[in-house]
């Protein structure tokens, strides 16, 4: 299942096998595409209901994860306009983001481990997301 923002660079795809929480999986995704450069400040997220029905889920599940991007400050929601990738700069120390990177990293060997690829194939994979970024700027 997947769905695209307002912005054509950017697509939710969930993996219902993948033992994550869907709210989670969104919330991830919409994080991800921030930090690639596919979803930026201003972009406009699908409405709630539109999201959920075009991944075929509970609206309140879509609720939960715009609610906890909001309250992390990386969405804005303007009443009767939409929900949106928020303009304001998350403010984070270097020992934060240096903490919340490795536990990022961490977190993303552990799966990529339990899946059965290595450090080295995850790495490589990485690399390519990167060029792709690149060629798309």
């Amino acid at each position: 299942m997947s769905t695209r923002p307002s912005n054509a660079r950017f697509r939710f795809q969930l993996d219902l096998h993948s033992g994550v929480p869907v709210y989670r999986q969104i919330i991830d995704q919409t994080r991800g595409g921030i930090a690639s450069g596919s979803l930026t400040a201003g972009d406009q997220l699908p409405t709630v209901r539109q999201l959920a029905v075009d991944l075929a889920i509970n609206p309140n599940t879509v609720v939960r994860a715009y609610r906890e991007l909001e309250l992390g400050g990386l969405l804005e929601t303007h009443q009767g306009t939409g929900t949106f990738i928020s303009t304001q700069k998350m403010k984070r120390t270097d020992a934060v983001r240096e903490r919340q990177l490795a536990q990022i990293v961490s977190d993303c060997v552990s799966r990529a481990g339990a899946a059965g690829f290595t450090v080295d194939e995850l790495i490589e994979e990485l690399r390519g997301l990167a060029s792709e970024q690149d060629r798309r700027r």
